[in-house]
């Protein structure tokens, strides 16, 4: 154990809580197919910087895509998780200058905040007709992007826009994970680009995937025809308070 903590750079307790988060963001995430990074943002983010975040949370990601891959490649929109990856590798370089150059803190409140609209807006069941044309696939993509690398949280945008095409809930997921699994290969150049990707963050990738794995595989069996309905108001119900809870701790403290 004290080598674990000697490698990720945590205290012990620091590890238990991880630990407990990732399990909990990877049930969710293989329920719903998304909001994985979204919920370790808005809890780790009181342990860790998100600039520390990105690199462990880019091996956490692949690893639940690689889990989920089979799936959701046989249920996506290929065309349209495609399209999304080609604008979001535009957008994630500048989304990953602003987090390098802003404070802690303004990153912080930034990636919180992020996550707290994006929620709010799937909630409300905001649909704009303009994200179902070419320029909107794209645009999202971009926006996809640029809060990938502020906060991680591209999968959030990614739903949005699914939900403006009323895709089933088989589909949008299925289209989460291919666009996440693709993202997560041209991410790394970026994420190498900056000189993010460090030894640290490798680490601590590895070290929780095990537990992340776990937590995406139990989140897998939950996903039966019977509660479809009701995953994706939960997984945003509990990143708004998830998120608002961090927010005001971040701000407050």
């Amino acid at each position: 154990m004290e080598s674990l903590l000697r490698i990720t750079d945590l205290t012990g307790q620091e590890f238990a809580i991880l630990t407990v988060i990732v399990v909990l963001a990877g049930l969710v995430r293989g329920f719903s197919g998304f909001a994985l990074s979204a919920m370790i943002m808005a809890t780790a983010i009181l342990i860790l910087p998100p600039i520390e975040l990105l690199p462990m949370l880019w091996w956490l990601e692949m690893s639940a895509s690689l889990l989920m891959l089979k799936g959701g490649w046989a249920d996506a929109d290929r065309g349209t998780a495609i399209g999304l990856v080609i604008g979001s590798t535009a957008g994630w370089p500048l989304g990953l200058w602003l987090t390098v150059t802003l404070p802690v803190e303004t990153s912080k409140l930034i990636a919180l905040s992020v996550i707290i609209v994006l929620a709010a807006s799937q909630l409300s069941k905001l649909k704009l007709p303009f994200l179902a044309t070419k320029p909107g696939l794209y645009g999202t993509g971009i926006v996809a992007g640029i809060v990938s690398g502020l906060a991680h949280v591209g999968g959030m945008v990614v739903a949005l826009y699914v939900l403006a095409s009323d895709a089933p809930a088989r589909q949008m997921r299925g289209s989460l994970v291919l666009f996440l699994f693709l993202g997560s290969l041209t991410s790394m150049i970026t994420l190498l680009a900056f000189g993010v990707m460090d030894f640290s963050g490798i680490t601590r990738g590895l070290v929780f995937a095990l537990p992340t794995l776990l937590g995406v595989y139990l989140g897998q069996k939950m996903f039966i025809p019977t509660l479809a309905q009701y995953y994706r108001p939960f997984c945003l119900a509990l990143l708004c308070v998830l998120a608002g809870a961090g927010l005001i701790r971040t701000t407050l403290f």
